[in-house]
């Protein structure tokens, strides 16, 4: 099988504008997800989508292999299906541009759940442990049935539990999963999802995995006990600065 990395990339942000360009030790954001990605094994490619001009010229600096897409798409996955649609593959791996300490040891676990099991999307998740993380919106939850099939998605506590209130740690009783925001599609399933219009849940949490629940279709989810580190404000980078000065 054709295995494929994109990584989708926009500058536009509205807790910390133009995070992939931020600097982390001597290369950007971007630069440090690209790095990871190129250690994939079972890789055909990497590429970076992107309709930022600003992007496109930086990038150049470390690859060729970057698609410039419409500037119409509020999500990934839609400006993914695009830049994938002339490009010879079977399975395509979406890798956030705004997590550069994505572990490579997960990509490679996505990758192979395509190429072994018939499913057509596959993400992955974490054991939550502490009360913070999970009442944090930012932070999205799934709940999953007994074949580790997403059942949906909540920046809500989810399932809720009815019989009291959790004071700091999560007793080993109550399960609770965190959604890692990366994902794994056959192809043709992709561009089978591009078409699909935006669904009213995907609408009302702004999470646009749920578009594929919503049209009666899986997503096998992969637990792992990988935490990354994505990007989204202030604090995320300098928590991934301090990172950087350590290791």
């Amino acid at each position: 099988m054709k295995n494929i990395i994109v990584i989708p990339a926009r500058l536009e942000s509205t807790r910390l504008p133009n995070k992939v360009l931020l600097d982390l030790n001597g290369k950007s954001v971007i630069h440090r997800v690209y790095n990871q990605c190129i250690k994939v094994k079972n890789i055909e490619n990497v590429f970076i989508a992107t309709d930022n001009h600003q992007i496109i010229e930086h990038c150049k600096l470390f690859t060729e292999n970057i698609i410039r897409t419409k500037n119409t798409y509020v999500s990934g996955t839609d400006r993914i299906a695009e830049a994938i649609s002339k490009i010879d593959c079977d399975n395509v791996i979406n890798v956030q541009a705004d997590e550069p300490f994505i572990e490579v040891s997960l990509i490679e676990e996505l990758v192979g759940q395509l190429e072994e099991e018939d499913i057509q999307m596959v993400s992955a998740m974490h054991r939550i442990k502490l009360l913070d993380d999970l009442l944090d919106p930012n932070n999205v939850k799934v709940c999953v049935d007994n074949d580790k099939n997403a059942l949906y998605f909540s920046r809500a506590p989810i399932p809720f539990y009815r019989n009291g209130v959790v004071l700091q740690n999560i007793p080993e009783d109550l399960i609770y999963f965190k959604h890692i925001g990366i994902y794994g599609y056959r192809k043709q399933f992709l561009l089978k999802y591009s078409k699909m219009k935006p669904t009213y849940a995907e609408n009302i949490e702004n999470l646009e995995q749920l578009r594929v629940l919503e049209n009666g279709c899986k997503i096998r989810m992969i637990e792992t006990i990988s935490q990354t580190l994505g990007i989204d404000t202030k604090e995320d980078y300098h928590a991934a600065q301090q990172k950087f000065n350590e290791q």
